[in-house]
């Protein structure tokens, strides 16, 4: 029996639920500790930040490459360079999940391995206008799901954005065809006290990476 092929740039909700269960948790107390990192941001930072956001504040739900204006630039201040790890742009991912084959490309991924990609821990996915029909969240957690078999753990964490708007999440494998996925509030990055959470919850993640903790 030849297992069916899901790519994942055609996924949405519907397909998701073909593959296996996912269910949402309707409460985010996942996101405490993640959310509640300490990480003191200097006045370097402030700066960097601030200018992120006079130069897209007018322009980013109409960029046709996010990623080189806004996403790219704050991604490169975070750092995801380590001697366990590095971030990889557009990379190959495949796996099989609950009998299905899943596959494609990844916007973005942080993941050991120096020449090729080898286990991932951390998923970006870019959207890049408000007004859309695709569905990043289920791509995500598709990539995701793929990447807690990859690695044979049960957890694995992400984010995607729409426009300005950025959202965490989380996925958890419960059983070999169900998951649990928890989903954060939205984050407005042209909001300056929004855009400092997403950098220091991005720099909560690099910490957990170097530590081994994810």
């Amino acid at each position: 029996m030849v297992n069916k092929i899901y790519k994942f740039s055609e996924i949405n909700m519907q397909v998701l639920e073909e593959i296996a269960d996912f269910e949402q948790v309707r409460n985010r107390e996942i996101f405490n500790d993640w959310f509640n990192f300490k990480f003191d941001i200097n006045k370097y930072d402030e700066e960097f930040l601030l200018k992120l956001i006079l130069a897209n504040e007018y322009n980013i739900d109409f960029y046709l490459e996010f990623q080189l204006h806004f996403i790219s630039p704050l991604l490169n201040k975070v750092y995801f360079y380590g001697k366990n790890y590095r971030e990889w742009f557009h990379p190959e991912i495949s796996g099989i999940v609950n009998g299905k084959i899943l596959r494609g490309k990844s916007d973005f991924m942080v993941v050991s391995g120096d020449r090729k990609p080898k286990k991932p821990f951390f998923f970006l996915q870019e959207f890049k206008k408000q007004k859309t029909a695709s569905d990043p969240m289920s791509q995500l957690i598709a990539q995701m799901s793929v990447a807690i078999e990859i690695n044979k753990t049960n957890k694995m964490y992400g984010v995607y954005n729409i426009g300005r708007f950025w959202f965490f999440v989380v996925l958890e494998k419960i059983t070999d065809n169900k998951y649990k996925y928890h989903e954060s509030k939205a984050f407005d990055c042209l909001e300056f006290e929004h855009l400092k959470k997403i950098y220091t919850n991005l720099k909560a993640i690099k910490f957990h990476i170097q530590n081994e903790k994810f």
